[in-house]
Formats: C-alpha cells, sequence, structure tokens
C-alpha cells in the first residue's frame, strides 16, 4: 500500500497506519485524510486483518488541519468540496480502531484519535481543540464526539477556551484508555492489538456496532438491537467453536465466519 503522506502495512493480523509528515507535526491536509480513509476501508474489506491500528510519525500524533490548505476557502467552496464526507466515511469502519498518540493531539487530529475506538496515549500527550483561537470551531465532529464523551459542561470549557489537555485529564474524562511511557506507545499498543486479533471477530465487530448504537438510542432501543446481533452470532461457525472449545477445556481457534 503506497502513499504520499501515511504509511500503511499488515503486521500479524493487524492494519496499522502511521501519519507521515513529521516535519509538519502531521499536520492534516485533505489528501492525508482521504489517505487514511482508503488505507482504513481496505483493512476493513481484508479477512487477513482484524485490527486497525492508527498512530503518528515523530513528536506529534498531529497538530491539527493544514492552515495554509483551508485560510483561503468560502462557504460555497466548502459546500461544493464536501470534504467532510472522508470524515463521515471513517465512522462506517466495522473493525476495532485503536489510536497510538503522543505530543500533541490538537484540533484536527483530535477529531481524528476520537474517531478511534480505543485510544492510548503516551505520557506527557496533550490535547486541545484551539480552533476558536482561529475564530472558527471544529468541523470534523469534535464538538459532537467529545460532547458525547464527556458531557455538555467539560465540552463547552474545553471548545470554548483552547487550553491544553493533559493525558492525565484526558483520561479522567473519559477521553482516553490509558496512559503509558512514551518509550512503550507503540508496544503496549500492539500488544493490546495482538490481544484482540485473537478474539472471534464477528462478535467484536457486532459488539462495536451494539455499543455504537448506544450513544444515540434509548435503552430499549439499544436492548433490542443489542438482542438481534447476539441472536445473529449464533448463526456463526465461531460461535460454535467457542462454545465447543469451553466444552472440550481446548482454546478455541476464532476465523471470523
Amino acid at each position: 500500500m503506497q502513499f504520499e503522506f501515511i504509511e500503511a502495512a499488515v503486521k500479524e493480523k493487524i492494519g496499522v497506519i502511521e501519519l507521515n509528515r513529521p516535519r509538519q507535526l502531521n499536520s492534516l491536509n485533505r489528501k492525508m485524510v482521504s489517505e487514511i480513509l482508503e488505507a482504513m476501508q481496505q483493512f476493513d474489506t481484508d479477512d487477513e486483518v482484524r485490527i486497525i491500528v492508527l498512530s503518528g510519525k515523530g513528536r506529534a500524533f498531529s497538530a491539527g488541519a493544514d492552515i495554509d490548505e483551508m485560510m483561503e476557502d468560502d462557504p460555497v467552496a466548502l459546500e461544493l468540496m464536501n470534504q467532510f464526507a472522508d470524515w463521515d466515511a471513517l465512522s462506517l469502519i466495522k473493525k476495532p480502531i485503536i489510536g497510538a498518540v503522543q505530543g500533541f493531539v490538537f484540533g484536527g487530529g483530535f477529531e481524528l484519535a476520537l474517531c478511534c475506538d480505543l485510544v492510548i496515549a503516551a505520557r506527557g500527550t496533550e490535547f486541545s481543540f484551539p480552533e476558536v483561537n482561529l475564530g472558527v470551531m471544529p468541523g470534523a465532529g469534535g464538538t459532537q464526539r467529545l460532547t458525547k464523551l464527556v458531557g455538555r459542561a467539560k465540552a463547552l470549557e474545553w471548545l470554548w477556551s483552547g487550553d491544553r489537555i493533559s493525558s492525565e485529564s484526558a483520561l479522567e474524562s473519559g477521553v482516553i484508555n490509558r496512559i503509558v511511557e512514551p518509550e512503550v506507545l507503540i508496544e503496549e499498543t500492539m500488544r493490546l492489538a495482538g490481544r484482540l486479533a485473537k478474539q472471534p471477530p464477528l462478535a467484536i465487530r457486532l459488539i462495536k456496532d451494539s455499543v455504537n448504537k448506544a450513544v444515540d438510542y434509548s435503552l430499549y432501543e439499544g436492548m433490542q438491537y443489542e438482542r438481534k446481533n447476539f441472536y445473529l452470532l449464533f448463526a456463526s461457525q465461531d460461535q460454535k467453536e467457542g462454545m465447543n472449545a469451553f466444552v472440550e477445556k481446548r482454546k478455541p481457534e476464532f476465523r471470523g465466519k
């Protein structure tokens, strides 16, 4: 998989995507976002890939959007360009996405991290939505995903102030899953990805689907949706393998079928 602004490869059932503009602190231009989506979509349909890991090369995960690219845009041009279609499509990825972040996770970089299902941060990582200081606001889902994670009051505080948020505050607020030392960030992320890659792929997929619905559905609607996915898994070979292995006291071999 050859790209201009990212690197992508498959390592032991894990699809690895690395942002590759370290001199620009991995600032996100439109082509870069398109490449991220393309790589994720390829991994999502590749039977050999079970987990996707997203990271950034250099001292920052991503310092945000490429301001030079957008500063002369106007509303009509932005509407016709429909650049956020790629961002919307990221939410359609079915396989788990684990973000490994370090340094700066600002603006569009923060929005990209929020597109991940799990996030592991290096100690010392800082998060921020600084768009307000430029006279604008997040446009790729930042106000929505952040509010659903941390609640209205905390989201407004962070979005209005543009302040930097420590990894400890992000962990306490439920934005990230864990903090690790910088030197073991990728190692720990790949270890978690490897563990999840051994789980039954269909169950992992439908758990993600059900949890995503829980964010917006009422409890009753969510439970009905969950139940249908529960029933569906009983049509899988993995369900038969998992339960037979349990009875036979052996390790199951899940094939995602």
